[in-house]
């Protein structure tokens, strides 16, 4: 068996032989606590055999090298230069990993997932997510309907708080329901700040998001859909009636047919968005959609 990547030594060593130096703007934050990235890997529930893993973000490969020694192959999108030697080196041991040096906000996933995992049913998204880009990474893998199973992501713990909070709680909003919309959402673990080099300002959460077969609920128009929800919470402590005739394109003038949207859909106007459930929104956005498509 090859030594960890991720103990404190190993990745001083690592780090000293190349001369790497953290960016601040990539948001790099590497682990150096093997215990955490075996559970983050357990949690994802890959299979050697039939699991492809497609990773964001690898650093010097800590959880890349964990999720190689579990699943059938990997793919992992690194967007900084400089750690594609440092990868070639720490990773040369396990030939089932793919290094693209590509930002995935840009990339074409579906193409290179069809590329690279031809006759792989299964794939799973594990990735110690960069804190600054989080929201956008998963959003883009739910809106483009990868075909993936599910995420296993860190991330920062207020942003998890916020994706996997419940109706009535100060942490649910827009962001909870567009990723609950697409997925069961779930925290599984809090993760000190004292376990990466360097050391964030903030503790970090692994979520778990396994896709749903269809969405939570049905609506006419996805985008309109997200653009209610939105609206609804632009400021938390106005009203929905407020929020929406603000918010909604001509909405002042179309005040009354969003008091009937209201009426319709069984919800009190004088209603804060936190209190509305998913099936609550999904209602609504259905009545208003008659009016403002």
């Amino acid at each position: 068996m090859n030594k960890d990547i991720a103990t404190p030594v190993r990745t001083r060593a690592i780090l000293e032989k190349y001369g790497f130096s953290f960016k601040k703007s990539l948001g790099q934050n590497f682990l150096i606590d093997t215990n955490i990235l075996k559970n983050i890997v357990g949690y994802a529930d890959l299979n050697p055999e039939q699991t492809g893993a497609i990773e964001i973000g690898p650093g010097i490969g800590a959880l890349t090298e964990q999720l190689a020694r579990s699943s059938k192959k990997v793919v992992a999108f690194e967007i900084d230069q400089r750690l594609l030697p440092i990868l070639g080196e720490t990773l040369s041991p396990y030939n089932n990993v793919k290094i693209i040096h590509q930002d995935i906000l840009k990339a074409d996933v579906q193409a290179i997932m069809e590329e690279e995992f031809s006759g792989t049913t299964d794939v799973m998204v594990v990735a110690n997510l960069p804190y600054y880009v989080t929201t956008p990474i998963i959003m883009k893998l739910l809106e483009d309907h990868i075909p993936i199973r599910g995420i296993v992501c860190m991330l920062q713990k207020e942003v998890a708080d916020r994706i996997s909070a419940k109706p009535g709680t100060k942490d649910y909003g827009s962001l909870s329901i567009a990723v609950q919309y697409y997925t069961e959402a779930e925290t599984v673990m809090i993760v000190p700040k004292t376990v990466f080099v360097p050391q964030p300002n903030v503790d970090s959460a692994v979520i778990r998001l396994i896709k749903r077969d269809k969405p939570a609920v049905s609506v006419e128009d996805e985008t309109f859909f997200f653009q209610v929800t939105k609206a609804s919470f632009a400021q938390r402590r106005k009203t929905l009636l407020n929020n929406l005739t603000s918010q909604l394109p001509n909405g002042k003038q179309d005040k009354e047919a969003i008091l009937a949207a209201l009426e319709a859909a069984g919800i009190e106007p004088g209603r804060r968005g936190e209190t509305l459930s998913l099936e609550e929104f999904a209602r609504l956005s259905n009545e208003l959609y008659k009016h403002f498509k």
